[in-house]
């Protein structure tokens, strides 16, 4: 009797890890965001729908479903992205636009900077 090889668990988490780059001043940021929440990278809106990673024992796969939109110079928001990105590929999925390029690093269970319900909440 063959056994077949369990499937890894993938752990839902509620920070997703990104980077981008401004290609005119060359300049690479790291920002966390948390999952349905958006930030602003640039002329970028970024926003994270899941944040998939496996447990520390297993080969690491992380993926997120994401939406990013533009905010052109007419102020007008239109989506440039949705879709899968995957943290070990970050080229196949990433962003690319003329100024902003976006790309997953990782997920997290918990960031340095408050969670979006607890910073309302402080005012």
């Amino acid at each position: 009797m063959t056994t077949l090889p369990t499937q890894a668990a993938r752990l839902a988490n509620p920070v997703a890890v990104f980077s981008g780059i401004d290609k005119i001043t060359g300049r690479i940021t790291t920002f966390d965001v948390y999952i349905g929440e958006t930030v602003q990278f640039g002329a970028l809106q970024v926003t994270p729908r899941v944040c998939y990673s496996r447990d520390d024992t297993e080969a690491q796969k992380t993926t997120s479903f994401v939406e990013v939109e533009e905010i052109t110079l007419d102020r007008k928001i239109r989506r440039i992205f949705t879709g899968w990105m995957f943290a070990d590929s970050p080229g196949l999925n990433a962003v690319e636009h003329p100024v902003y390029d976006v790309w997953l690093q990782s997920c997290k269970g918990k960031s340095d900077l408050p969670p979006p319900d607890s910073a309302a909440n402080s005012q």
